[in-house]
């Protein structure tokens, strides 16, 4: 264990066939992670492995800047902040930390020009913006948006839960998804670090969305929704930052053993655009879905199996793996996606590591 720098890693050449890994982690609560885990993947076999750990309270979530020197992290708890780290030769050094004007912050992206970070706080349901300075640290937030109103579920849509923020592949509009209020925000950012809304995109009232992953020819979205066990394809006009949703459609083959509630999480889109990945908390499984029509079509083709509790899926940068952070089993695990099919096949060992929350790859 470590809480400096952890040398995890470095660019592959003839010497050196892994890759950096980071694995985000609660730090609360029995068996409840240190930090920041900081270990390695492996390009041939997927295999994970842990190396150290950077000390971050509760950082649940990360974001890699642009230029890939600079990590950010949520510290999800009361009075919430976001931690900067330098990132070198796959280890970690924390620079600072900002408060994130809110409670429970779950979710961040980076501007792809680099300037700014964004935290979406679920339990206050606000979205803040920091500046990004020259070293990398964060900056007293400039802006803060606050979502109002509620839905129809009584214990978890009682007002405002911003549960994600990120760019859509111009940069020019950012869209935080709204667990409480059942919508999705676009947002346009200033040169002066401000906030102004732009569109708010309704889903059936009830659904609770959670996180959107956009088609690489920007001309779709996908929208995973933890209290409807549902997925919908929206439509996304890039010229003007507005998301038209469809209709909810299942992510389950079956329906999971009785008593069992499955709440969908983490959505991922493959760089081909062909496939599009979400993963099932209660039923535990990854669901596979094959992309039709350009952009405009689902076909759920398979659910592979996973740990317990899979909070977060994600691809390596080649697309050749996806890795599940397994909360409740305390793994994280890896599968061999088939290009031609989309379909997983579990690699490896799974990766013991205490309340896993996300995966990032390098």
């Amino acid at each position: 264990m470590s809480s400096g720098v952890a040398e995890a890693g470095a660019a592959p050449d003839a010497k050196v066939a892994t890759r950096p890994l980071f694995i985000g982690t609660y730090t609360d609560g029995a068996g409840a992670g240190k930090g920041i885990g900081v270990g390695t993947w492996d390009p041939a076999g997927g295999q994970l492995t842990a190396k150290s750990v950077v000390t971050v309270s509760n950082p649940s979530f990360l974001a890699l800047a642009p230029s890939q020197r600079f990590l950010y992290a949520v510290n999800e708890q009361s009075g919430g902040k976001v931690t900067a780290l330098t990132v070198s030769n796959g280890g970690l050094k924390v620079i600072n930390s900002q408060s994130s004007k809110g409670d429970g912050p779950t979710h961040l992206c980076v501007t792809p020009d680099g300037k700014y970070v964004l935290a979406a706080n679920y339990d206050s349901g606000s979205v803040v913006i920091l500046p990004v300075r020259a070293d990398g640290g964060l900056g007293a937030a400039t802006d803060l948006a606050q979502h109002t109103g509620s839905g129809p579920d009584p214990d978890r849509q009682e007002g405002p839960h911003a549960h994600q923020v990120l760019p859509d592949r111009t940069g020019a509009y950012v869209h935080s998804v709204d667990l409480g209020t059942d919508t999705v925000y676009a947002y346009t950012v200033s040169s002066a670090g401000k906030l102004r809304l732009v569109h708010q995109a309704k889903v059936p009232a009830g659904q609770g969305p959670r996180h959107l992953a956009f088609h690489p020819n920007g001309k779709f979205a996908y929208i995973a929704n933890e209290l409807g066990n549902s997925v919908i394809v929206a439509t996304y006009n890039e010229a003007t930052g507005v998301l038209t949703p469809g209709k909810p459609q299942t992510t389950l083959t079956a329906a999971p053993p009785a008593g069992v509630r499955n709440y969908p999480g983490e959505i991922v889109v493959s760089a081909d655009g062909r496939f599009v990945y979400v993963s099932n908390r209660g039923a535990d499984n990854a669901a596979v879905f094959a992309v039709g029509d350009g952009g405009a079509s689902l076909k759920l083709l398979a659910n592979t199996p996973v740990g317990k509790n899979p909070r977060h899926i994600g691809l390596d940068p080649t697309g050749a793996f996806l890795f599940s952070s397994n909360q409740d089993s305390g793994t994280a695990t890896s599968y061999r996606v088939d290009r031609a099919t989309g379909l997983l096949t579990a690699v490896g060992t799974a990766l013991k590591t205490p309340q896993p929350v996300m995966t990032l790859p390098l």
